[in-house]
């Protein structure tokens, strides 16, 4: 839910990775995805997804979440690289957890004063993606797509992405 760090892909400007994650969700309905893209916060892109997610989610949704969050976070590094690192890295060593009143998915929900309980996949994917950037592991300037069905931006496949230097193009 990070906000700051900005996306091209096919000459769209997407200000938040989740409108990206979300416009993701719906590959068949490109309005809804420019409905989703338009908003300016990541929580409001969240809440315009919302009214179509049972009727309108692409079928393998629930299958393929975890890949997509992957490939957003990705997608958010290479094009702010130094930005996101810097954001990353500042963490040191700790956890990274989504604190969620509702979602143990993603985040962690509060047991009490010192107890977090759920999956947390949203920050064990922000960890890992940490880790391998300490370990320079991490694929110097490009993120692949998603090697999945009808994985589209606006009706268009979404292409191999590079760094933020391709944003001033």
């Amino acid at each position: 839910m990070a906000a700051g760090y900005p996306i091209k892909i096919n000459g769209t400007h997407i200000l938040t990775s989740e409108a990206l994650y979300q416009a993701c969700r719906y590959p068949h309905l490109p309005d809804i995805q420019k409905a989703i893209i338009s908003e300016a916060s990541p929580m409001a892109a969240k809440m315009k997804s919302k009214p179509h997610r049972k009727s309108s989610s692409r079928a393998d949704w629930d299958e393929q979440r975890v890949a997509i969050m992957e490939w957003c976070l990705r997608t958010k590094l290479a094009m702010n690289r130094t930005e996101f690192s810097r954001f990353l890295l500042a963490t040191k060593e700790k956890q990274i957890v989504e604190q969620s009143a509702k979602d143990p998915f993603w985040g962690a929900l509060v047991v009490d004063d010192d107890t977090l309980k759920g999956q947390n996949v949203l920050g064990q994917l922000l960890v890992g993606l940490r880790e391998e950037i300490k370990a320079g592991n991490v694929e110097h300037g490009f993120v692949e797509p998603l090697a999945i069905p009808d994985f589209l931006l606006y009706g268009q496949p979404i292409p191999k992405l590079g760094f933020r230097s391709s944003l001033a193009q």
